[in-house]
């Protein structure tokens, strides 16, 4: 009883503390803010009241953005979430030159808001663990669409990034490691769709480690130079089921400028590269970026003079590469020299590949950017399961393999375009408890997954790969009604069931 007295006397304090508040352009900030019709007026009121646990729900209008410096706790994060597309930002808060701004915070959600037409950044998080930012609009913002410095567990997903005027889409940045960024859109950016740089000089380790880059679509970036995934010192991660294609400068690249090492040690799988005609390699790999491994992945270019792979002699210890889809264009020089496909493999590299051919008996139609592969297509049952874990679905989450092997490129060919695995029902109550404003799904198969929707087929929630038997959705409380979940398991067959939630 001791015991108990105590955990209690530990967690009273969030207990009593967490509330849901209302933010409205029609509001004033001497309402309570506890209901619509009550609701505060400025979201950076509502940044200076909040504490751990606190949710700040937003209604329609356009808003100056908010700066927060206050933490929330594993249990208890603070939420920011606006209740519908027509949230926007339009001015910047009022300490930083960025839409949104978290600094010195942990535990803290953004969802939801468009942010557009900042001097900085769309969003900013800086000096700081576990933030996530989720299906925000961020452009034309000057700098970047989202930028992170020293935030470790980051969640970047579901964001669309575009039109930024100097710089990159998505910034991760100066030694922040664990991060996942998935789901997300990056298109029409000055340089980078997505950008990792560990900086060296900016303290820590130097290094962006364990980085899970999943499903991202990124396209028509770099104008001004750069990659459609760029990684200056990234380490020990992965990158796979994206999907990069006309992008202007190169595909993806791995090396080091500003970082303590090269980008070592990292997973290329399933990726689609499909360079525009003006653009670099389809992936640049030097300044001592070794033993990384490059399987199953669509590395084509429209240039007519260079093509899929450039590496140096520095990154070529513990180089892997096989089982992708390529042109007759390699480098050891950075282009300086050209070698054809048969030339690699003499030097041991790509031995099961594949040369491209007719892009148009690839892709459905790759001119109108579908990059689905056709029937027929030589990417079909030619690539190797050594790439799962991780791959065990692609980018339109249809699991592989679904014929006699794994497809190349982020896209599994499927007749029907749906999983073609058994279906089960799932009925009984044990699999799922609800612990307040948690769920935890048990008894799961490691490397499933998990997708919730709503009536409307909207993804309202997805886990990610999970190598547990359990796992909970934290912070459901911010969804009511009906809705369904599906799990997918690494056997080619799914269950399905249903959650009422009710609060």
């Amino acid at each position: 009883m001791k015991l108990i007295f105590s955990v209690f006397l530990i967690l009273f304090p969030y207990l009593i503390q967490s509330s849901t508040y209302y933010v409205s352009n029609q509001g004033s900030n001497s309402n309570t803010g506890l209901y619509p019709d009550s609701a505060w007026e400025t979201l950076q009121y509502a940044s200076d009241q909040v504490v751990g646990g606190d949710t700040v729900l937003v209604l329609n209008g356009n808003y100056t953005g908010f700066d927060l410096r206050t933490s929330g706790n594993p249990y208890d994060p603070i939420v920011f979430k606006a209740l519908s597309d027509s949230v926007i930002i339009d001015n910047h808060n009022p300490v930083t030159n960025d839409g949104i701004n978290i600094e010195n915070a942990s535990w803290v959600w953004v969802e939801g808001f468009k942010i557009i037409d900042m001097p900085r950044a769309g969003i900013r998080a800086v000096v700081g663990s576990n933030i996530t930012i989720r299906n925000n609009f961020c452009h034309q913002n000057y700098r970047w669409g989202i930028f992170t410095g020293f935030v470790d567990s980051a969640l970047i997903e579901y964001n669309e990034c575009c039109y930024t005027d100097d710089e990159h889409g998505i910034y991760f940045s100066n030694s922040g490691d664990y991060p996942v960024i998935r789901y997300n859109i990056c298109h029409h950016n000055s340089c980078c769709g997505i950008h990792m740089n560990g900086d060296e000089s900016m303290g820590g380790d130097g290094l962006i480690s364990f980085a899970s880059v999943e499903g991202n679509i990124i396209y028509e970036n770099g104008a001004t130079g750069g990659s459609g995934i760029n990684c200056d010192g990234v380490a020990q991660s992965v990158i796979f089921n994206n999907l990069l294609f006309f992008n202007h400068a190169s595909g993806i690249s791995l090396y080091r400028i500003d970082a303590s090492a090269g980008s070592y040690q990292n997973k290329i799988y399933n990726n689609t590269i499909v360079q525009a005609g003006d653009a670099r390699w389809a992936l640049n790999i030097n300044t001592e970026s070794v033993d990384d491994t490059v399987y199953n992945n669509i590395l084509i270019t429209l240039h007519s003079y260079r093509g899929s792979i450039s590496i140096d002699s520095s990154s070529l210890p513990g180089f892997h590469s096989d089982y992708n889809l390529v042109n007759d264009r390699m480098t050891l020089d950075q282009g300086n020299t050209v070698i054809s496909l048969a030339q690699w493999q003499n030097m041991g590299y790509d031995q099961h590949s594949w040369l491209a051919g007719d892009y148009n008996s690839i892709f459905v139609n790759y001119p109108s950017n579908d990059f689905h592969l056709q029937s027929a297509s030589i990417a079909v049952d030619n690539g190797t399961s050594m790439v799962n874990p991780p791959v065990g679905y692609d980018l339109d989450s249809i699991i592989r393999p679904q014929g006699s092997g794994f497809d190349i490129g982020a896209y599994e060919y499927s007749s029907t375009g749906v999983e073609n695995g058994n279906i089960t029902e799932l009925t009984s109550p044990s699999l799922i408890t609800y612990k307040g404003n948690q769920i935890l799904f048990s008894g799961l198969n490691p490397l499933s997954r998990i997708m919730v929707i709503d009536l409307c087929g909207r993804i309202i929630h997805q886990s990610g790969i999970i190598f547990n038997h359990s796992y909970t959705w934290q912070n459901c409380e911010n969804n009511s009604g009906l809705l369904f979940f599906i799990i997918y398991n690494q056997n080619t067959s799914k269950a399905q069931g249903k959650l009422l939630l009710i609060h």
